[in-house]
C-alpha cells in the first residue's frame, strides 16, 4: 500500500488536522488523534485518505475523526467516528463495520492470580469446550423457528430471561443489552438463517476470551467502585459480535446504499461509504436492521458469560457468589447511535457513528449506570493476546471534541495475510509459554494473524487518548490465558 503524502497540520502534541481545503467538497476538517510517533506510522497506509473522505459525507458536523488506534477499513478507517445531523444528514454502514456491535465485556472475580494459575490449564480447556468459537462455528443454542425475532428485539433481556445470567447484567450493559427501535422486518431471510445457529459463539479473527489479572491500578477510589480493588485479581474479557447475521445485514444494505446514492444524487470518492439520508426509508431500515444486529451481539456475549461463570465454578470448585462473577461493563465499538451533542453552541440531535471507537461519556450523563454516575463511563480497551488491556472511564473533554467517544483497542500495523506471511502460528504459540499466557485456539494461522507484532503497542494508544484528555486510565491487566477462535 502506497505511503499517504497528504496535508497534515500539528494542532498540538497529540492532535493532528487534514484541513477541509485538502480536497475538494471536504465540509469539514478532519483530526487524527496521534504523537510525532505514531503520525509517522498512520502515514504509511491510506488511512489518513479515508478521514479525509468521511469529511464529504452530507450533513457532517465539526470534523471527521480517528482515534490514535486508526487504520484502514471499509469505507471509514478503523477508529473512525463522525456525527451527522439528522434532519439532512446521512446513515453510512462503512461508517459502522461488518461486525455490527463488536464490543467487550469485562467481569471481575474474587479469585487471585495464586488460587486461579495451578488449575489455568484446566480452567482454559473447560472453556474452550464451553464456548464453541471458530469461522461458522456453531451455537449450543437451538432456536425455534421465529425465535430469533425475540433475539433481534430483546437482546440481552432475551438471554437473561432463558437462563443465561443474572438480570442485574443488564444495568452495566451499554444500552442495557436492548437497543430501542429494532425492526426485525428489516433483516432478511438469509441474515436470520445465520443468526439462528450463531448464537453463543466467539468466532474468529480478533475475537477472543481471555482471562488476567490486575496487573496496576491507577485510580483507586474509580476502581473500587467497579469492583476492581487490588493488584493480582482475576478478570475476564469477552470480545465478540454479531456473527454472520451482523455480517449479512451490513453486506445486505452497503448494496442497498449504493443504489440509494443514485435516487438521492449524493456523490462520494469511494464507493464504499455507501450511504442515505437518516430520515429516507433507506436510511430508517437500516437503522431497523443494525439495532437488531447490536441486540443479537448483546445477546451473543450474554450467553457467553453464563457459560464462563459455569466453568469457572466448576473448575474452582466454587459457586458464583464465591467466585464474584459480577459484570463491570459491556460496551460496544462498532455502531451509530442517535444522540444530543453540543454543536456550535445548541444541543443537537446527531447519528453518531463510531467504527473501531467507543463511547466514553463523562460523570453525570443520564446514558451511563447510575452506579457509575460519580465516576463516568467504564471504557474497556482491549490490546493484543500477548500484551496489556485498559479499564478507563470517559471524560468531559471527550464529550466537548470527540462526540463523547475514545479509541477501542490497539488498532492493526499488519494486515492478517502480512502477519501470516512473516509469522508462523507454532512459534507464536511458544512465544506466549514462555510469558505465562495459555493458549487455545482453533487454528494455528489464526495465531499468525493475531500476533502481537501485527499490532499496535496498546499502551501507546491509551497514553495518547490520555494525554490527549479525551479518557481516563482507570486499571491494566495482562493475560494469563487466551482463547482464540
Amino acid at each position: 500500500m502506497p505511503q499517504w503524502n497528504g496535508l497534515l497540520e500539528k494542532i498540538d502534541d497529540y492532535r493532528w488536522r487534514i484541513p477541509k481545503n485538502y480536497k475538494a467538497g471536504m465540509r469539514v476538517p478532519g483530526i487524527i488523534y496521534a504523537d510525532e510517533a505514531l503520525v509517522q506510522q498512520i502515514q504509511r497506509e491510506q488511512s489518513p485518505e479515508q478521514v479525509a473522505n468521511m469529511a464529504l459525507l452530507p450533513g457532517i458536523v465539526n470534523y471527521s475523526l480517528a482515534m490514535p488506534d486508526i487504520h484502514c477499513g471499509y469505507g471509514f478507517p478503523i477508529g473512525g467516528v463522525a456525527a451527522m445531523k439528522t434532519d439532512d444528514g446521512v446513515v453510512s454502514p462503512g461508517g459502522i463495520g461488518f461486525d455490527i456491535n463488536c464490543g467487550v465485556r469485562i467481569l471481575r472475580t474474587n479469585l487471585t492470580r495464586e488460587e486461579v494459575l495451578p488449575k489455568i490449564k484446566e480452567l482454559m480447556d473447560s472453556l474452550y469446550n464451553s464456548v464453541p468459537s471458530g469461522v461458522g462455528s456453531k451455537g449450543r443454542i437451538k432456536l425455534k423457528p421465529g425465535e430469533v425475532n425475540q433475539v433481534l428485539v430483546k437482546g440481552s433481556r432475551w438471554s437473561v430471561e432463558k437462563g443465561y445470567g443474572r438480570p442485574d447484567d443488564l444495568d452495566t450493559t451499554e444500552e442495557n443489552g436492548e437497543m430501542a427501535g429494532a425492526d426485525p422486518s428489516q433483516v432478511s431471510g438469509r441474515a436470520k438463517e445465520r443468526g439462528t445457529l450463531q448464537l453463543g459463539t466467539l468466532g474468529s479473527g480478533n475475537h477472543f476470551l481471555e482471562v488476567a489479572i490486575v496487573d496496576k491500578i491507577y485510580e483507586t477510589d474509580t476502581a473500587g467502585v467497579m469492583g476492581i480493588d487490588r493488584v493480582g485479581q482475576v478478570m475476564l474479557l469477552i470480545h465478540c459480535g454479531s456473527r454472520g447475521l451482523g455480517h449479512q445485514v451490513a453486506d445486505d444494505y452497503i448494496k442497498e446504499m449504493v443504489r440509494a446514492m443514485v435516487k438521492y444524487d449524493i456523490q462520494l470518492p469511494d464507493r464504499q461509504l455507501a450511504c442515505s439520508p437518516v430520515k429516507s426509508p433507506e436510511g430508517q431500515a437500516y437503522l431497523g436492521a443494525m439495532r437488531c444486529a447490536a441486540n443479537y451481539a448483546w445477546a451473543n456475549r450474554q450467553c457467553i458469560t453464563h457459560w464462563v461463570r459455569q466453568s469457572f465454578c466448576q473448575v474452582m470448585d466454587q459457586d458464583e457468589k464465591a467466585t464474584g462473577l459480577e459484570l463491570i461493563y459491556d460496551v460496544t465499538h462498532n455502531i451509530a447511535k442517535i444522540e444530543e451533542h453540543e454543536v456550535g453552541g445548541q444541543r443537537q440531535k446527531l447519528c453518531v457513528h463510531r467504527k473501531g471507537a467507543t463511547r466514553a461519556f463523562p460523570v453525570g450523563h443520564p446514558d451511563i449506570p447510575p452506579k457509575y454516575s460519580r465516576i463516568g463511563q467504564p471504557v474497556l480497551i482491549p490490546g493484543d493476546m500477548g500484551r496489556f488491556s485498559y479499564v478507563l472511564v470517559g471524560t468531559e473533554q471527550a464529550m466537548k471534541e470527540t462526540f463523547g467517544s475514545t479509541c477501542h483497542g490497539a488498532g492493526r500495523v499488519q494486515s492478517r495475510a502480512a502477519a501470516k506471511k512473516q509469522l508462523q502460528g507454532r512459534d507464536v504459540l511458544e512465544a506466549m509459554k514462555t510469558r505465562g499466557i495459555t493458549v487455545r485456539a482453533g487454528n494455528l494461522a489464526g495465531l499468525a494473524e493475531e500476533a502481537s507484532q501485527a499490532y499496535k503497542d496498546v499502551s501507546m494508544v491509551v497514553e495518547i487518548t490520555r494525554r490527549a484528555g479525551i479518557s481516563k486510565p482507570v486499571a491494566r491487566t495482562s493475560p494469563i490465558g487466551v482463547i482464540k477462535g
